[in-house]
């Protein structure tokens, strides 16, 4: 229990139930043959069922974005040195070297597990607020670009994540135009098309603006608006790149 003491120690909630929880249980039972890791033995009222009765919490934005980059990461048949060492600095940046490494120890076991995933999203749709799951897409676009390679796989079970999170299909696709570079690009994080004139553009843009703000997960701590911010940034150069293209003042 010392150990995952720390995941506790980040604020869990809602993720020690549900499938969530469970995923981690059989992941803490293999790490730690006997230990009583405070998942599989919870007994408090079980949140997975009972939606809005919690607030996210750092923790379950953690045991959320560790689980569900297993999943990204095994899509395409291999798990690359680049993907976990996107995973470990994310964590590092964010809570530290040693919680960093204990981390990549969990995603290690994960990497070895099957596990459904729509209902781990569907449990992540039910507690977790739209802002924080936006920035969880955000995240496992990351993974998928880590090796500078874009695998077809990979983007197929983002996907499905996305729409099992309850991620409209406009949101989805502004994400991804944030790392999928085309001519459209720019349009497709604004969600408008290369056809909307100006005023259009820039309405698109202080909506978009206010949607990814890194207040809106201000709740998850410091840590996760510090992340937020570079989603924050890219509406920010779409916006200034189709600016300098049409001459906008």
């Amino acid at each position: 229990m010392a150990k995952y003491g720390k995941w506790v120690g980040l604020g869990l909630g809602w993720a020690l139930g549900g499938p969530i929880g469970g995923i981690l249980g059989l992941v803490f039972g293999s790490m730690y043959d006997g230990m009583q890791t405070g998942i599989n033995e919870y007994t408090g009222p079980h949140p997975y069922g009972s939606p809005g009765r919690t607030a996210t919490r750092p923790g379950d934005f953690a045991a959320s974005l560790i689980v569900l980059s297993a999943a990204v990461m095994k899509a395409d048949d291999k798990v690359l040195k680049s993907e976990l060492d996107y995973v470990k600095d994310f964590f590092h940046r964010q809570f530290g070297q040693q919680l960093a490494q204990e981390n990549i120890l969990v995603l290690r076991e994960l990497l070895k597990k099957d596990f459904d995933i729509r209902e781990v999203a569907q449990q992540i749709k039910m507690y977790m607020d739209h802002p924080s799951r936006l920035q969880l897409l955000h995240y496992l676009f990351g993974i998928s670009m880590a090796d500078g390679h874009v695998h077809a796989k990979e983007v197929e079970i983002i996907s499905r994540i996305s729409n099992y999170m309850g991620i409209s299909m406009a949101d989805f696709n502004s994400i991804k135009a944030m790392f999928y570079k085309d001519i459209n690009a720019a349009f497709q994080v604004l969600e408008i098309t290369p056809d909307a004139n100006n005023e259009e553009v820039k309405k698109a843009y202080r909506k978009m603006a206010l949607k990814y703000h890194p207040d809106k997960v201000s709740h998850l701590g410091e840590e996760f608006q510090k992340a937020a911010n570079e989603k924050f940034q890219n509406v920010q150069a779409a916006y200034e790149q189709i600016k300098k293209e049409r001459g906008i003042n």
